[in-house]
């Protein structure tokens, strides 16, 4: 009979402590919840790099790149959040504007007239340049997308250079077509190159600076892809990283003489969540080495 009754006695505690902590780990879930999905992902970040460039000419000295990426204008990027990114941007007073790919998102309906209303609103004193990624190379998407960058007048460089001029003094930008979805091509980037001016390079995934670096070219390489893991809990690495930006896939590195830097992204993919990644708008200004 006592047996019995401190049986049921330790039953109650244990249902006990089993009703306290499910509370606690749905209370704990559901702020993580709306932490992740309401407040990181409008936590937008400014980051300012300063970046001393070999060979700069001292007509370029302070000049100011802004870096975007991974816009991913979908059902997850709405209206509030896209205005102030653009008025995020437009404050830098940015002497170009750098977009390194994924405009949209594979497997989601497009809002071209959305997309080219909002990306003709930023502002640079130089063009705005341009490369896609691998979410923008998905079915029918691709030419409709180049087409909406050509009527902002942003120009895509698709494998190609692009060549700022100030007076006498240049500096090149290059940009290459995603390497692993679409057509990017090294040797056709390097051909145009003018030799002893320094060159930045687009290309939207980081891990690429594997072969760009080996060229010596590049005095910088801009990229995204990774959302800097998008969903990163404190003190670990990623849980999930997508090819190409496995190994790059957050801030700055330099591999070899050329630096690389990976922009966490500004949208989401698969799940409509950020944690320990905020969305970041980068602002480099560039510094000649005296």
């Amino acid at each position: 009979m006592l047996l019995v009754k401190y049986q049921s006695h330790f039953v109650k505690i244990i249902k006990k402590w089993v009703r306290k902590y499910t509370v606690i780990a749905i209370a704990l879930f559901t702020c993580c919840y709306i932490y992740g999905s309401k407040i990181e992902p409008n936590w937008l970040e400014v980051v300012s790099i300063d970046l001393p460039i070999a060979n700069l000419t001292p007509a370029f000295n302070q000049f100011k790149i802004v870096q975007i990426s991974d816009l991913h204008i979908s059902r997850f990027m709405p209206e509030k959040r896209l205005n102030r990114i653009i008025k995020l941007v437009n404050q830098q007073q940015a002497d170009a504007i750098a977009i390194t790919g994924d405009f949209i998102t594979k497997g989601e309906t497009i809002n071209l007239p959305r997309l080219e209303k909002k990306l003709s609103q930023l502002n640079s004193q130089s063009p705005t340049l341009a490369v896609l990624g691998n979410h923008d190379h998905y079915r029918q998407a691709t030419p409709k997308l180049k087409q909406a960058l050509a009527d902002t007048h942003i120009i895509n460089l698709d494998n190609q250079i692009y060549t700022i001029e100030r007076g006498q003094e240049k500096l090149v930008f290059a940009g290459i077509d995603d390497p692993y979805w679409g057509q990017g091509d090294l040797t056709k980037v390097l051909a145009q190159l003018p030799n002893n001016i320094p060159a930045i390079l687009l290309v939207h995934e980081p891990d690429f600076i594997g072969e760009s670096a080996k060229t010596h070219k590049f005095a910088l390489q801009l990229s995204g892809h990774s959302h800097g893991g998008q969903i990163r809990l404190p003190f670990q690495h990623p849980l999930i990283l997508p090819y190409g930006g496995k190994k790059y896939f957050v801030g700055q590195n330099q591999v070899e003489d050329t630096i690389v830097y990976t922009n966490r992204g500004l949208g989401m993919t698969a799940l409509p969540l950020r944690f320990g990644s905020r969305p970041e708008i980068t602002v480099f200004t560039l510094h000649t080495v005296f």
